[in-house]
């Protein structure tokens, strides 16, 4: 929104006394040279220099922009220095609490600012992903007609999270997590600058070598802990924050993990992945950020599930009973111990032979019959039950394979249409050289003629 008297006040008074606010805030950069990381999105001549440079004005002014990247890599930090640093009109709406309503009075403004003294307006609009289409529809107008110039920040793929109309309308700016060099600057700058710390405590390395960890790619959770930390060590009369006193202030490290975004499916996405490519520590480790981070027991349990069919199959058997039989286990006793449970079956699968057969299989089945391959189920193994069947010559001339010394007839089972189809080919990876010897075998008795 934009803002009234009371919030000019109190940011007035934030910048005349930065004391009071945190040190992630205090340590925001000022101008985009101050700005960590995203040096690709820094370029002389880039969306965000044009935003803020005189080429802002003109026939050819800056297009709109989403900026996409997980937390703590600067979206909202990139949008204020543009804030500070451009002549337009800007205003700040949060997806979470604005509306339709808010983005219209917004709208109106930034037209009556152009036809009233030619003032641009500039909209920075945070967490657009939690808006519904219909209100990302309210911004097609002005976008398109840039009565606005949009900045809208996401932590969610654009690409499922914003409407087509309104990507193919900005320029998608991708952030990157940061490095942890690029973080290690911002703590070293953070502690001597007279905006942060201004040197009241010295960082040893051990310890920051546990900031970066801490802070997962994140410089406001790196910021966060330092300050804490300084704290503790000032508040114990100490010149530097030891490691001791930093593992006492924060006891975890961030997990880039979000139940409900894009982490959700990358990481268990690289969980299967893992466990296909028989990389059982990779497995274990993508495990631990789904625990760590609180995912769903059961929802993990599925995914082992579908991997016990899909990636494995029958080169072992067992491994199908294992991920159901862990699957039930988990749903009996829930989180601590389910992680165990769910360790047990990640190695199990990670390490057993594998075979996507039985999905080669299935797949080129459902191919023929989507492409109509189908046909009528051959007179001879119709249903021969009920009254009238033998008249229609259903059942009739069926040869029961018990009867046979082998316990195989040959005879066609299969429409005309596919009759000769192999679709299961097995590998002779673990037990499934038993089943590649005997569908040899039997289908050589069936007197089937390969595809």
């Amino acid at each position: 929104m934009e803002p009234d008297l009371f919030t000019a006040a109190a940011e007035e008074r934030q910048e005349k006394d930065p004391a009071g606010s945190p040190l992630a805030v205090r340590m925001r950069p000022r101008i985009l040279d101050e700005v960590v990381g995203q040096q690709h999105l820094l370029k002389p001549g880039s969306p965000l220099r044009r935003l803020v440079g005189e080429s802002a004005k003109g026939p050819a002014g800056p297009s709109s922009v989403i900026l996409w990247g997980p937390p703590g890599t600067g979206k909202t930090t990139l949008a204020y220095v543009v804030s500070k640093a451009t002549d337009a009109r800007f205003v700040e709406l949060s997806a979470i609490t604005a509306g339709v309503k808010e983005v219209r009075a917004v709208i109106d403004g930034a037209r009556r600012a152009a036809g009233g003294y030619g003032k641009e307006t500039v909209l920075f609009l945070d967490e657009i992903h939690r808006f519904s289409k219909a209100q990302q529809d309210s911004l097609l107008p002005a976008v398109e007609n840039r009565w606005v110039t949009l900045i809208a920040a996401t932590t969610e793929n654009p690409f499922f999270s914003v409407i087509s109309p309104l990507l193919s309308r900005s320029l998608l700016l991708t952030l990157e997590p940061l490095t942890d060099d690029d973080l290690r600057g911002l703590l070293r700058r953070a502690v001597t600058d007279e905006r942060g710390l201004k040197g009241a405590v010295a960082l040893p390395e051990d310890t920051e070598d546990h900031l970066l960890r801490i802070a997962g790619g994140d410089a406001r959770r790196a910021l966060t802990a330092l300050e804490a930390a300084a704290g503790a060590a000032l508040d114990k009369g100490e010149t530097e924050i030891a490691l001791a006193t930093l593992e006492e202030t924060v006891d975890r490290a961030a997990v880039k993990y979000d139940r409900d975004g894009d982490q959700h499916y990358d990481v268990a996405s690289a969980l299967i992945k893992s466990i296909r490519g028989s990389d059982v520590d990779a497995a274990l480790h993508y495990l631990a950020r789904m625990i760590e981070a609180g995912e769903d027991p059961r929802f993990i349990a599925r995914r082992l599930m579908i991997s016990a069919s899909e990636d494995i199959g029958l080169a072992d058997p067992h491994a199908l009973p294992i991920a159901v039989a862990a699957a039930q286990a988990v749903a009996m006793i829930g989180f601590p111990e389910a992680a165990l449970t769910l360790s047990h079956v990640t190695i199990a699968l990670a390490l057993a032979p594998k075979s996507n057969s039985a999905t080669n299989a299935i797949g080129a089945a459902l191919d023929d019959v989507r492409k109509g391959l189908a046909g009528p189920v051959p007179a001879h193994l119709r249903d021969g039950h009920y009254k009238g069947a033998a008249k229609l010559g259903h059942a009739q001339g069926y040869v029961y394979p018990h009867d046979l010394p082998e316990g195989i007839a040959g005879q066609q089972y299969a429409p005309d249409a596919i009759k000769d189809r192999e679709y299961y080919r097995p590998t002779r990876h673990g037990a499934e050289a038993r089943y590649s010897d005997a569908v040899e075998w039997t289908r050589k008795h069936l007197g089937r003629k390969p595809d």
